[in-house]
């Protein structure tokens, strides 16, 4: 039978052939010699895999957070130093799309380190399975494989080893003997001396640890020291309880009989104050005992209530408001001050539709007419007295001014300035209005004098205001009386007072800029009449202690009061008849407000030198609420002797220019 061979590598037939060692030979099964040749594996290459981490890992920036990149366009560097760059973000219909259409969808998870998706492994879906089940990770492990006894479990009758026990274990030690003799010598002698009795520390408790760091603590123990409740203290003692207390403590007979007399329960103190002129003189308290049993009872019986604080940021409580740069426009800086009245500017009005023109009215008895773009004074009208308010027209084609001044007058003015067209229209008007036919004995007079209409009033006018298609106007009177508020109509030359009784004392009206109702706000009250049936329509509950000012919005829905407790509300009329928002910027009286027609902008001046200017959203849209953010406090004024500062505030009809009127005679421009 021939010979057969197996093959040997290279290496290992290298090692045979030094090793000088010959190969075994074997028989067959006839008896013929086999030369076979032992087969040695080859040595697995160390460099052909390496498992380590770092190799595995495409992203090499180590154990270091992945929020350090996430201003950075890439997430980390790989093996050879280059920028992994970020992947695009999906978006929610790509999530979507790939989330109904990739079937392995649900095992794919999301890679930090990386930014990708990684598709997960049978092996790991099963085990996370197995952990999430309380199973154990390896796949296949089996805690209950047969246990090999390797001791024998049943007990032999004879033992093993039955040698007998040795001599020595009979016998005492002589050196154990020798040395108890050293030691009983030492005692004798005095050398020796006990262990020493160690100091016992007073024990301290971390309140932080676990519960099972600490030694010999009950739960009980532990919750006493973690939420320690203290006794409550005893009260200090007064003068009424001193061995020498003045004479106004001590009781008189009347007292004393009173103080006995009253139940033990009810008594203010329970003891009576006595009087000594020295301290060794007092005796033993009496009830010192019967109040130290007191005091324990009350320790020991007395429930407790532990009051739990929340910790919070302050900072956590505010409201999140937007940037300001976001709401703009608004007015930020002052443009130029406006100067010619020598008193009070105590009122001002911009013209309607454009806002060319604005009239001011001062203490001095004028009503001065203003160019916007220059601040030049191009007309001044000499009044009787001193001017208290003044209102334009808001109907564009008329040129009408109507001034409120001292002596009782309500004067419509003609200014004469704009457009010509409009100036011999409102001429035209003024000439046509019927002042001729007035009933006798009627309380207010109408009568024309040159190129303007005058009204005699019964009282003294505090405000004056136009409806919106410039055919009414109403006043308002500074006495506090039933027939303060008059509401005139010019074509007809007829005044009329839709009160009869005295509902409060009155400081402002308004006129709803679309409906045929009038706004009166009292002092802590707002009432909306209904002008064409003469009745209530709604009473408004402002939580303002004295109102100064009132304002609407462009539909009326929203009525804005400043008052003179530094108070702004603001009245959604929608909402109810309660104040929707109330701030208190202010530190002193709000002198007037004012809405912007255009912008959603609204101002409040006040006495104390500033002008706020809020971004005020109104939505038309009920799921929606309204939003207020204060954006700028202006400055432009000085005050006064008498502690007056800005005194009105109007807004431009198409730009977001605010005009103030201050005590100190002049008018600021704020533009943005």
């Amino acid at each position: 039978m021939a010979s057969t061979s197996t093959a040997v590598p290279p290496k290992a037939k290298r090692k045979l052939d030094n090793g000088k060692k010959k190969p075994k030979t074997l028989k067959d099964e006839f008896g013929e010699k086999l030369d076979i040749k032992p087969v040695i594996p080859k040595p697995a290459d160390e460099y052909d895999y390496d498992s380590s981490d770092e190799e595995d890992l495409r992203n090499t920036i180590g154990n270091i957070p992945i929020k350090w990149y996430d201003d950075e366009e890439h997430i980390g560097y790989d093996k050879f130093g280059e920028k992994i760059i970020k992947p695009a973000k999906k978006g929610e219909i790509e999530t979507f799309l790939e989330k109904m259409e990739d079937p392995d969808y649900w095992r794919k998870v999301f890679d930090k380190q990386t930014g990708t998706d990684v598709r997960l492994t049978d092996e790991q879906i099963e085990k996370i399975h197995n952990i999430a089940s309380g199973k154990y990770p390896t796949i296949g492990y089996n805690p209950y494989e047969p246990f090999l006894d390797i001791y024998s479990s049943q007990k032999e009758i004879h033992p093993i080893d039955n040698r007998p026990e040795p001599k020595a274990r009979f016998i005492p030690s002589k050196d154990e003997m020798r040395m108890v003799s050293r030691m009983v010598h030492a005692i004798r002698m005095g050398w020796a001396k006990g262990p020493k009795a160690k100091k016992e520390e007073p024990k301290a408790y971390d309140l932080w640890a676990a519960e099972d760091a600490l030694d010999n603590v009950t739960k009980s123990q532990l919750s006493r020291m973690r939420v320690h409740m203290p006794a409550p203290k005893v009260a200090l003692p007064t003068h009424a309880e001193s061995y020498n207390p003045p004479e106004e403590y001590l009781f008189d007979d009347d007292e004393r009989k009173k103080w006995e007399e009253t139940e033990k329960e009810d008594r203010v103190i329970n003891f009576m104050p006595s009087k000594y002129d020295a301290l060794r003189k007092v005796p033993q308290y009496d009830k010192f005992i019967t109040e130290r049993f007191e005091r324990c009872l009350d320790l020991y019986l007395a429930p407790r209530q532990r009051k739990m604080r929340i910790h919070a940021d302050p900072t956590d409580l505010l409201p999140d408001l937007p940037n300001p740069n976001d709401l703009r426009p608004f007015p930020t800086t002052l443009a130029f001050y406006m100067r010619g009245h020598t008193g009070q500017v105590r009122s001002i009005s911009v013209e309607p539709e454009r806002g060319e023109l604005l009239a001011s009215g001062g203490e001095d008895g004028t009503v001065r007419i203003w160019m916007m773009a220059t601040g030049r004074c191009i007309k001044t009208f000499k009044m009787d007295g001193e001017v208290t308010s003044i209102a334009f027209c808001p109907v564009a084609d008329r040129t009408l001014l109507a001034v409120a001044y001292e002596g009782k007058y309500v004067a419509i003015l003609n200014t004469g300035c704009g457009d010509r067209l409009h100036v011999q229209q409102t001429e035209s008007l003024l000439a046509e209005t019927p002042t001729e036919s007035q009933e006798d004995g009627a309380v207010v007079t109408w009568r024309k004098s040159k190129d303007k209409l005058v009204l005699k009033m019964p009282n003294e006018v505090r405000q004056v205001t136009w409806h919106a298609k410039g055919d009414y106007f109403a006043s308002v009177c500074i006495d506090d009386i039933a027939k303060s508020v008059y509401v005139h109509q010019m074509s007809k030359a007829k005044s009329q007072c839709p009160f009869q009784k005295r509902k409060g004392h009155v400081q402002a009206v308004a006129f709803h800029p679309t409906q045929a109702r009038l706004f009166v706000a009292t002092k802590i009250h707002v009432r909306e009449y209904d002008l064409a049936r003469c009745v209530l329509v709604k009473k408004l509950i402002t939580g303002c202690k004295h109102i100064s000012s009132m304002a609407t919005d462009a539909n009326g829905e929203n009525l804005f009061l400043g008052g003179l407790d530094r108070r702004f509300c603001w009245m959604d009329l929608q909402m109810g008849n309660k104040p929707w928002k109330k701030l208190k910027h202010h530190t002193a009286a709000i002198r007037s407000i004012a809405y912007h027609k255009k912008y959603p902008l609204l101002a409040t001046v006040s006495d104390d030198g500033t002008a706020m200017v809020y971004y005020a959203r109104i939505y038309s849209d009920f799921s929606k609420d309204n939003e207020l953010y204060p954006v700028k406090r202006l400055r432009a004024h000085e005050r006064t002797s008498n502690d007056l500062c800005m005194l009105h505030t109007t807004w431009h009809p198409t730009q977001p220019w605010l005009i103030t009127a201050g005590a100190d005679g002049t008018i600021a421009i704020f533009t943005y």
